[in-house]
């Protein structure tokens, strides 16, 4: 999936780049006409003293948001219609050139495109083009090879089952046992864990006014239940 960095809009600038709270209802598809980066691309828009604005740009690499969804755009060139207040509007960068760094962000936009759908519940049919809202030939490079191609693009990314994989997986799993962890003692359970500290079942690692275990919601593992049921026997002998 395409990684999305962040560069939003002050707030201090909202009144000029996005005055108006909105739920938003599609998405639309501009291309920069640039060769710039989406880095570069989103920084210019916020800084510059112009109205214009949209909420992503997406190069070869990466993807860059500028505005908040919950926001309005000046960017489909139709005043207060649905382009600029109901759109999330994503620009598709290097497409004065075209060439292989286009197609990579192309790419990278269609993925983008396809997990907003799939955030919203949306299907392809919401996604527009710039040109749908006040006539201007934009996104004009990705009509130039065929707009029909590029919704293609991001059905395919949205039939695409995401995989995960094994060192994902991996951190996945060391993530939420470092959570379970670092719990404590559940209240139910406190007198079971003072019975097998005061009784060596486990390790103490605690005092002998307030036995207690280490790490006492982490999973046990096969080897520390065969320790503990040693124990158990020789409590029993």
């Amino acid at each position: 999936m395409v990684t999305i960095q962040k560069n939003l809009c002050p707030e201090s600038r909202y009144g000029l780049k996005c005055p108006y709270t909105r739920t938003p209802t599609r998405i639309v598809v501009h291309n920069t006409a640039n060769d710039a980066p989406a880095a570069n691309e989103i920084a210019y828009m916020v800084n510059r003293p112009e109205q214009v604005s949209f909420h992503y740009a997406v190069d070869d690499k990466e993807a860059v948001q500028g505005l908040p969804h919950d926001r309005n755009a000046w960017a489909s060139g139709d005043g207060h219609g649905p382009g600029n207040m109901e759109g999330i509007h994503v620009e598709i960068c290097y497409s004065l050139s075209g060439g292989d760094k286009f197609a990579k962000a192309e790419k990278n936009a269609a993925e983008l495109i396809a997990g907003l759908l799939k955030q919203y519940g949306w299907t392809v049919d919401k996604v527009t083009k710039h040109q749908d809202y006040d006539g201007k030939y934009c996104p004009h490079r990705t009509l130039d090879m065929g707009w029909q191609r590029f919704l293609d693009m991001v059905r395919k990314e949205m039939e695409e089952e995401e995989t995960v994989t094994y060192e994902q997986w991996k951190a996945f799993q060391q993530q939420y046992e470092k959570e379970q962890a670092a719990k404590q003692t559940s209240a139910w359970a406190e007198k079971a864990v003072s019975y097998v500290c005061e009784n060596g079942l486990m390790a103490n690692v605690g005092t002998a006014d307030k036995p207690r275990i280490e790490n006492p919601q982490a999973p046990l593992s096969r080897q520390e239940m065969a320790q503990i049921a040693m124990n158990l026997h020789r409590k029993l002998k």
